[in-house]
């Protein structure tokens, strides 16, 4: 469902500024829709929600293919570039509570609660931040989701994206929003990626309208920073990015899987630059697996240097030792 009416809403701002043309959705099943038993960080694959919609796109069955950009690994394969990435819902995590535990906060439950969360990334950071709670693997979709938090007594407490939440139209259901002292968010969460074939200049034309140039560069710079890192699914990594006054911050952290151990840094850099025309192949120079021809070149190039210049930095100070024991202890 909520891929649905992330794909809908993008179709609804093409038809705006293509009302001539007509639109067809095609729903698909993925890999990580059909395997709802294992922890996403225990199936190790990188392209879990993505790779059945490329072969579409590849075999020419569909033009474009919407994700949440949090489910698009950093490397795209060959031939496909992210066309599009519009603008970016509340990236943060929210706290779901059980009826019972409405009005509270999670510093406010009882020692031992137990809080679903499929993600590495939330439990090591609350883990931390909230040791007097437990953490448990849920999976499923948020309708699947929600029903397991109300129906039964396993949670008190589940951990969704804001984003997610607001676009099903379940404000309501939030209790708690995570400030980036609770807890940093995921590599693109909150914004929504139009992914094309990397030649379709057409599509690429048509799609390129929708890039919002403050999402691009904040999630160029979280790609590159992860992509760095050699981060993905099966280890702790969370950042949180702010574009103000043509300078754009990024703090970025990593993990140990109960969130002893940390590392954690913010950068900042300028984007100030104007937008140059560029004619010929130049255009479409991809960062990070995107493809922004309406955002300056110089802004992009800044960003992915952020995100690698922070991503160094890191692992300077012994990122690579924390990632390696997180993974290790992930595969075990």
């Amino acid at each position: 469902q909520l891929a649905r009416i992330q794909t809908d809403s993008v179709v609804e701002m093409l038809r705006e500024l293509h009302p001539d043309l007509h639109y067809e959705i095609v729903a698909m099943s993925t890999t990580g829709d059909k395997i709802l038993d294992t922890a996403l960080s225990k199936i190790g694959e990188k392209s879990l929600f993505t790779k059945e919609l490329e072969n579409a796109l590849e075999r020419n069955e569909v033009d474009l293919v919407v994700h949440s950009l949090k489910d698009l690994p950093t490397s795209l394969p060959p031939g496909f570039t992210i066309g599009a990435i519009c603008k970016r819902e509340n990236p943060h995590d929210a706290v779901v509570f059980h009826p019972k535990n409405s009005g509270k906060t999670l510093g406010l439950l009882p020692e031992k609660s137990v809080i679903g969360t499929s993600s590495l990334r939330r439990a090591a950071q609350l883990r931390k931040k909230f040791p007097q709670l437990e953490f448990r693997d849920i999976r499923g979709n948020l309708n699947t989701r929600l029903k397991k938090l109300d129906e039964k007594e396993d949670f008190s407490a589940i951990i969704l994206a804001a984003a997610g939440l607001k676009r099903m139209g379940w404000e309501n259901r939030i209790g708690q929003i995570l400030s980036p002292e609770d807890c940093l968010y995921a590599v693109g969460q909150g914004a929504l990626a139009v992914e094309v074939r990397a030649k379709d200049q057409e599509i690429l034309n048509m799609v390129s309208a929708l890039h919002d140039g403050e999402t691009v560069l904040c999630c160029i710079a979280e790609r590159a920073f992860m992509k760095h890192l050699e981060g993905g699914c099966s280890v702790p990594v969370a950042v949180n990015t702010m574009l103000k006054d043509g300078q754009l911050y990024l703090t970025g952290a990593v993990y140990s899987l109960d969130g002893s151990d940390s590392l954690k840094e913010t950068m900042q850099t300028s984007v100030n630059y104007p937008q140059q025309n560029e004619d010929g192949p130049n255009d479409d120079v991809q960062h990070v697996g995107i493809t922004a021809r309406n955002v300056p070149c110089q802004a992009q190039q800044a960003a992915e240097n952020l995100g690698v210049e922070l991503a160094r930095l890191l692992l300077s100070k012994g990122a690579k030792h924390i990632l390696s024991v997180a993974r290790q202890l992930n595969d075990a």
